[in-house]
């Protein structure tokens, strides 16, 4: 058996009308390319990822998304390069996002890694990261 990837990767939001604008924007800035935008779903794909958003049951609604309970912890996109990270942190700000950590060295985490981190508008973070190739 051999694990080639994640196929995709679907996030259930709060509000699809609140989340939907930020990312539209978000996934055509990616090169993300839309498959799906119906009934409260959102899925995109392109780059050997596909991403989707989906409306929460009207009972959770009011519940804040929350890192520290089961599930989700936060997601992290790969990018080519330093300055990738640095243009990405640049348009999540300016879309809205929340920047929890402006994009720095992550030596302690892996030498030569580079990353930012930020939020959608649920709250759920969003990593950016490059890690250079090793010889």
């Amino acid at each position: 058996m051999t694990l080639k990837g994640i196929a995709h990767i679907n996030f259930t939001v709060s509000n699809f009308a609140r989340s939907f604008p930020f990312y539209e924007k978000l996934f055509a800035h990616l090169g993300l390319k839309e498959m799906i935008n119906a009934d409260g779903y959102y899925y995109c794909v392109g780059k050997r990822t596909a991403i989707g958003i989906q409306a929460c049951s009207e009972e959770n609604a009011d519940l804040p998304f929350d890192q520290g309970r089961a599930g989700l912890h936060h997601y992290c996109l790969s990018m080519e390069s330093r300055e990738d990270v640095d243009a990405l942190a640049s348009f999540a700000s300016e879309i809205g996002a929340r920047i929890m950590r402006e994009p720095a060295p992550q030596d302690d985490w892996f030498p030569g890694m580079y990353s930012c981190l930020f939020e959608d508008p649920d709250g759920i973070r969003i990593e950016a990261n490059h890690i250079p190739k090793r010889n």
